[in-house]
C-alpha cells in the first residue's frame, strides 16, 4: 500500500477499522459512510445480495444500514424524505428486473423535484449476461441502465471492479451539479463480490463540498434597479432554504411583500406581516393581487423553476419584464427569457452581497411591527360545522392540526386533494426554521403516496421531531404498506387520511369540468381496523368535536407511528381552479 493510501487511511478511522482485503460492495458501502450517509433504503433479492451482506457487515461496526421497504417505489420516496431532511444524498437500492424497474417512479419524481440521490440496482453475474438469465436487465433483456438514463443525471452498468470507485465519484458529483437529481449505478453481482485490495483512494466529502459562486456584476445590476425601485414583490421558491432571513430582511429593508411558492411554504411563518400568502398551485388571492399590482416596480423571483405549479400555469402576473430572476441553476433561468435581469449563483452570498449596500443605508429600514396573531375560532367560525355530528371539513382538520402541533414538527402533503387543503389551509402558529421547511410537498412529477415513504425517510433522518403525513384514501390504498416500516423503525409519524371514499382531485375535477364523472370511487375502508391489524394504533375522526378530544400531543411525541382516519366532508370542493385552467388550455 502506498505511502499516500496508508495516511488517506489514517486520516479516516471507520474506513481503517475495516479488514482488507474487502468485497467491491463493502467498498461501495464505506464510500457512504465517508460522506455520511446513513441507510440505504431498499428491498433485497439475489442478485443485490451481496450489497446486503456488506451493510449487514457495516451495521454491526455502527456504519450504514440497510432499510427494508415494502415496495422498491416506496424506497425511493424514503430516500427523497431522508435528502430533503438532512441533506444528505439519499440512497436506495433494488435487485435486477422488477426490482430497478420498480423505482424508477420513485426515482423519477426525484428527478423531477431535484433531491439528490444515489440508485443502486443490481445485474446477475457478468458470464450469465445474455444466456436468460433470471430477471436479467443488462440490455440483453430489459435495459435498465437506458431506462434510467431518462429520469435520472447519470446512468452507468459497472462492468468491472476496477471501474467503481471512479463510476461512483463520477454519479455523485453528477448528482449535484449543474442541477441536482438522482443518479444510478447498475452493479452485476460478481463485480459486487469482487475482491479489492486497497481501502477507498478519493475523499468524497471533500469532492462534494458545494462552490459558492456569484454572479458579481449581475448583483451589481440588481443593487442598481433596487435603489430605483419604488415597491418590490419577492415570489420565494423552493431553493431559498438556505437564505430564507436574508431574503426577508431585504423585503422589509425595501417596503415590499413576499409570496412563496407552494413548495416553499414550509420556509416561512404565515405570521409574518409582509407575507401575502401562496403564488401557484392551491394558492391565494392576496399573492396573486400582490403580484398583479401595478405599482410593483420589480418582482424578484429567488430559487423557482418556474413550473406550472409555481408559477400559477405560466402566469403573465410573474413572467413579464418586471421580473428580475435569481437561482443557482442555469436550467430554471433558461425557463425565464422575458426577465429584466438574470442573476445566477448561489442565493445566501447573493443576498449577503445586495445587503451589504442597503445595510448602510439605514432609511432603507423599514420598521414592520408584531407579526400577526392567529386567533382561535370560537364563534362564527367558517370552518367548524354548526351541528356536532356533521362531518368535519378538511380546512377545520388543516387549520387545527397546524395550530395544535409542537414548532418543530414536520409536514409531508401527498398528492391529491391532500396537497391542495394543505398548501391553502395548513399554517402553524409557530414553527422552528429548518433547510427542508416545516411542509413539503412534492411538485411536478407528483406521484400518490410519495408522503408516506418521505414521512419515513425524515423521521429516520431526524427521529427527534414529530412527523404527520397528510395523505389520501387513495394514496394509502396505493403505499399505505410503507407504514409498517414506521413500526418496525419505532418512528413517531402521524399518519392523517383524508378519507372519502373517493379519488378526490379527479372527482372535483371532472364535476368542475363539466366531465364525465368515472372511475373515481373508492370503497370506505376503515383504516384504524386496518392500522391495528398491521399493529398501529389508529382512531376514527367524524367530527370536529372526535379532533378536539384527540390527544394530539400525546401522539406527536409518542414512540412508533399513529393512524387517524378522518372522514371528512365529501361536498367540501378543493380550490384547484389553476389545476382546470391548465388542462383546458388547447
Amino acid at each position: 500500500m502506498s505511502e499516500k493510501r496508508q495516511a488517506k487511511r489514517h486520516e479516516n478511522p471507520s474506513l481503517a477499522a475495516q479488514s482488507l482485503p474487502m468485497d467491491a460492495a463493502d467498498l461501495l458501502v464505506a464510500y457512504l459512510e465517508q460522506i455520511g450517509v446513513e441507510y440505504v433504503f431498499g428491498v433485497p433479492g439475489g442478485a443485490i445480495e451481496p450489497l446486503y451482506n456488506a451493510l449487514a457487515r457495516s451495521a454491526r461496526r455502527g456504519g450504514p444500514r440497510a432499510v427494508v421497504s415494502r415496495h422498491e417505489t416506496g424506497a425511493a420516496f424514503m430516500a427523497d424524505g431522508y435528502a430533503r431532511e438532512t441533506g444528505k444524498i439519499g440512497v436506495c437500492c433494488a435487485t435486477s428486473g422488477p426490482g430497478a424497474t420498480n423505482l424508477i417512479t420513485g426515482v423519477a419524481c426525484a428527478y423531477e423535484n431535484e433531491i439528490p440521490m444515489l440508485v443502486i440496482t443490481a445485474q446477475p453475474s457478468l458470464l450469465l449476461m445474455g444466456r436468460g438469465a433470471l430477471q436479467e436487465s443488462s440490455g440483453a433483456g430489459i435495459d435498465t441502465v437506458a431506462m434510467f438514463r431518462t429520469c435520472t443525471r447519470y446512468s452507468a452498468l459497472v462492468s468491472h471492479s476496477d471501474q467503481l470507485e471512479r463510476q461512483l465519484t463520477n454519479a455523485l458529483l453528477s448528482a449535484y451539479k449543474p442541477t441536482p437529481g438522482p443518479v444510478h449505478l447498475s452493479i452485476p453481482a460478481d463485480v459486487h463480490r469482487r475482491l479489492m485490495k486497497d481501502p477507498p483512494s478519493y475523499d468524497l466529502a471533500h469532492l462534494l463540498k458545494p462552490v459558492f459562486a456569484v454572479d458579481d456584476a449581475g448583483v451589481r445590476e440588481l443593487q442598481a434597479l433596487l435603489a430605483q425601485a419604488k415597491k418590490i414583490v419577492v415570489l420565494m421558491g423552493s431553493g431559498c432554504g438556505q437564505a430564507v432571513d436574508l431574503i426577508i430582511e431585504l423585503t422589509e429593508r425595501m417596503g415590499g411583500v413576499f409570496v412563496v411558492t407552494p413548495d416553499a411554504k414550509g420556509f416561512i411563518s404565515p405570521r409574518h406581516p409582509l407575507y401575502r400568502g401562496v403564488f401557484g398551485f392551491a394558492g391565494h388571492r392576496s399573492a396573486v393581487a400582490a403580484m398583479e399590482d401595478k405599482d410593483v416596480d420589480l418582482i424578484l423571483v429567488v430559487g423557482s423553476n418556474l413550473s406550472e405549479w409555481t408559477s400559477n400555469g405560466w402566469s403573465e402576473a410573474v413572467l413579464n419584464n418586471r421580473l428580475v430572476h435569481i437561482d443557482s441553476f442555469e436550467a430554471h433561468l433558461a425557463r425565464s427569457p422575458m426577465a429584466r435581469l438574470h442573476v445566477r449563483g448561489s442565493i445566501r452570498p447573493v443576498f449577503e452581497r445586495i445587503l451589504r449596500t442597503l445595510r448602510k443605508d439605514d432609511t432603507k429600514k423599514i420598521p414592520v411591527g408584531e407579526k400577526r396573531k392567529f386567533k382561535k375560532f370560537t364563534d362564527n367560525d367558517p370552518f367548524k360545522p354548526v351541528a356536532l355530528d356533521a362531518p368535519i371539513k378538511p380546512q377545520y382538520l388543516m387549520r387545527e392540526l397546524g395550530w395544535r402541533s409542537p414548532p418543530d414538527t414536520r409536514f409531508l402533503t401527498d398528492t391529491g386533494n391532500s396537497t391542495i387543503w394543505a398548501i391553502h389551509n395548513l399554517a402553524m402558529h409557530d414553527h422552528q426554521p429548518s433547510a427542508g421547511g416545516w411542509m413539503r410537498v412534492t411538485m411536478n412529477f407528483a406521484p400518490m403516496g410519495w408522503a408516506i415513504g418521505g414521512a419515513v425517510g425524515t423521521a429516520l433522518g431526524n427521529p427527534a421531531v414529530p412527523v404527520v403525513c397528510i395523505t389520501g384514501d387513495g394514496s394509502v390504498l396505493m403505499n399505505g404498506q410503507e407504514m409498517t416500516v414506521a413500526l418496525t423503525e419505532k418512528l413517531t409519524i402521524l399518519f392523517v387520511i383524508l378519507n372519502d371514499a373517493a379519488l378526490g382531485m379527479v372527482k372535483y375535477g371532472q364535476r368542475l369540468a363539466g366531465a364525465e364523472e368515472i372511475g373515481f370511487e373508492l370503497p370506505m375502508v376503515d383504516f384504524r381496523l386496518l392500522a391495528e391489524s398491521l399493529g398501529i394504533p389508529g382512531h376514527v375522526i367524524r367530527t370536529a368535536q372526535d379532533f378536539e378530544n384527540l390527544d394530539l400531543e400525546n401522539i406527536l411525541r409518542h414512540t412508533g407511528p399513529t393512524v387517524l382516519d378522518v372522514r371528512v366532508d365529501r361536498n367540501e370542493v378543493p380550490p384547484m381552479e389553476l389545476r382546470l385552467r391548465t388542462l383546458a388550455r388547447k
